[in-house]
């Protein structure tokens, strides 16, 4: 028995979120360590942030955005790699396993 089916291509969204994940936590990386801090006190909460505290505020950041950068590409490309389909036959098969 044939059957026709229609394929089309479509990203893998998880890899994309992995690699907007890891493009967030180099992106907080790089200002936490490019700018040099100051050890004065904030003016506005009157406490001292080290490298560290600052670094997990642009995590929180960071990720977000390159999660939402990278799912969006992903979107996209759904949208316009996945209008090309394709029709293929396949011969529908039943095994039976005597054991």
């Amino acid at each position: 028995m044939d059957e026709k089916l229609t394929v089309r291509r479509a990203p893998k969204y998880g890899v994309f979120l992995a690699l907007g994940a890891a493009l967030g936590i180099l992106a907080a990386m790089i200002l936490t360590f490019s700018f040099s801090g100051t050890f004065d006190e904030s003016p506005n909460t009157g406490l001292v942030y080290d490298q560290g505290q600052v670094f997990g505020f642009l995590l929180l950041i960071c990720i977000p955005v390159g999660l939402a950068v990278t799912g969006g590409l992903a979107l996209i490309l759904d949208r316009t790699v996945g209008r090309r389909t394709r029709s293929v036959r396949v011969d529908h098969t039943v095994d039976h396993d005597d054991e």
